[in-house]
């Protein structure tokens, strides 16, 4: 499987590496854009302000410009809490998607979004302040809506992007699991 791996608002960090390479492992092809070239942030307060000086324009800009050469023959999209949403917003505009894989975050859906069975897998934490429980209502009943086949795996007592051992966010038990169910996800697109 071809993967288009988002990083989260603290940027290209080696947890998505490592991430990239833990997939790559279970035989898939990841490609790893930089959407912040180079510039990581130490916290999220400073990662939302990177995001928010470079625009979500020119972040969407940039996402679809790394996607385009690989998205021939359909791939999976995936990413890490901001990363997610930019996976998102990619996966449902394009009509080759084969999956859908969220960790950490999800974003909007516009209204005349569809996404006819395309498989989408989310891991988060609960509670999560990111993602509150009635968003996260709305968010499945949407995607529901445009068609999208979605699973959501919900992680008590974890962090935010509790994937990355660099963070406090982290939760290895949590982490490990979600690598296990997601991995076992890709396997079947």
């Amino acid at each position: 499987m071809d993967i288009m791996l988002f990083h989260s608002v603290y940027g290209l960090r080696p947890a998505v590496h490592a991430a990239a390479e833990r997939l790559r492992a279970a035989g898939h092809q990841v490609h790893v854009p930089d959407l912040f070239e180079g510039q990581t942030a130490e916290t999220v307060e400073e990662g939302m302000a990177l995001k928010d000086s470079i625009g979500r324009d020119e972040l969407l800009k940039r996402a679809v410009q790394a996607a385009a050469p690989h998205s021939e023959s359909g791939l999976v999209y995936a990413g890490f809490s901001f990363g997610g949403s930019v996976a998102q917003n990619l996966a449902l505009g394009d009509e080759r998607a084969r999956g859908l894989l969220l960790l950490h975050g999800t974003s909007d859906i516009a209204d005349n979004a569809s996404a006819p069975d395309l498989p989408v897998q989310l891991h988060v934490a609960e509670p999560d302040p990111f993602e509150s429980d009635d968003w996260l209502n709305t968010w499945y009943l949407r995607m529901q809506r445009i068609g999208a086949d979605v699973e959501i795996y919900r992680y008590p007592g974890a962090g935010h992007v509790y994937t990355d051992p660099d963070l406090p966010d982290y939760d290895a038990a949590a982490a490990k699991q979600t690598w296990k169910v997601a991995i076992g996800f890709l396997a079947t697109l």
